[in-house]
């Protein structure tokens, strides 16, 4: 194993570089011992640097056998990366670009689940060229039900995501998601309890597995699971969750078809809402968070897959489709 040479890719110019490097930083300890892992990082201004060495993407991909992303947001996550290392025809980890692209996409996430009967909840797109906020806040209070969830429709880890309960709150909610993203998408907020399910592919002899769905129980001092308890430790992550088997046998069933509709690949992680209405598919991550606090490897454990092994086993998915 340690003639097998793995780019980790982390950073990248996005609002979840930090989160990026954490993840990268994880990834890199646990793979250093079995394979020889290069360390590659993009800038925010979109520079590559591998063992601290300015580089160019060629170098990078003509110097490995494989890359592992551990990127998130923008630029790792949207399938531009993709698109770079299918260019130099090396293999990675994760889906490929357009799925990628499609997933990162909160919009065209939502026409996926509509075309496959998954159920969403409602929500509008809206665009900050055309119309002023004020005018804005008019069209969603006559389309959509308050309270409201406004986030960016491209980004990831709740980054500039709100709840709003009034039009005050709205045009707040607005002016804040328009900073990450000039389309914003804005729905109905579905009470309930939040959950995640994530897939994994060719585990146990299974095409694509589905792990036990965790529950998310935010602190009460928050409105949502936003960016802060996501990462600080303040919510508790019960793997498995407290669902009826009901309720997990529909979450893992949405999660696999959520992952096969978008053409996803190697692993996934679905986020719901649990309510008395049914179960909601609100997104789906292409690259999960794997630092210390994610979801994704607390879900591997709970199936008694260590961390090291998942890693290798996403390296060796990546390995085959060369």
């Amino acid at each position: 194993m340690l003639t097998t040479r793995v780019a980790v890719l982390r950073g990248g110019p996005s609002s979840e570089y930090d989160v990026s490097l954490n993840t990268g930083a994880n990834v890199l300890k646990a793979l250093a011992p079995i394979y020889k892992v290069k360390d590659v990082l993009v800038t925010k201004n979109s520079e590559w640097y591998m063992d601290g060495v300015k580089v160019n993407p060629e170098i990078v991909c003509r110097g490995v056998d494989v890359v592992f992303i551990a990127m998130h947001g923008e630029f790792g996550e949207d399938g531009q990366v993709q698109k770079i290392l299918d260019r130099f025809k090396v293999p990675y980890t994760g889906s490929r670009s357009w799925p990628s692209k499609v997933a990162m996409n909160k919009a065209l996430t939502k026409d996926y689940f509509r075309k496959n009967a998954i159920r969403t909840p409602h929500g509008l797109l809206v665009h900050s060229s055309g119309e002023s906020v004020e005018e804005l806040t008019s069209k969603i209070f006559n389309k959509v039900s308050p309270p409201w969830f406004v986030k960016p429709n491209i980004g990831g880890s709740s980054v500039g995501a709100s709840l709003c309960k009034n039009i005050p709150e709205l045009i707040v909610g607005l002016n804040q998601a328009f900073k990450y993203c000039e389309s914003v998408i804005v729905e109905e907020c579905i009470k309930g309890r939040e959950a995640t399910c994530g897939i994994i592919e060719n585990f146990r002899d299974t095409r694509r597995y589905a792990l036990f769905p965790i529950e998310i129980i935010k602190p009460d001092n928050r409105s949502f699971f936003d960016y802060q308890c996501k990462y600080d430790g303040t919510t508790k992550e019960i793997c498995p969750g407290n669902f009826s088997k009901e309720e997990k046998d529909e979450m893992q069933r949405m999660a696999v078809k959520i992952h096969k509709a978008i053409g996803l690949r190697h692993y996934s992680r679905s986020d719901f809402i649990v309510s008395p209405r049914g179960i909601y598919a609100l997104e789906v991550n292409t690259l999960p968070g794997l630092t210390s606090e994610s979801l994704f490897p607390k879900a591997m454990a709970a199936v008694g897959c260590g961390y090291a092994s998942f890693l290798e086993h996403l390296i060796n998915l990546a390995l085959a489709d060369k």
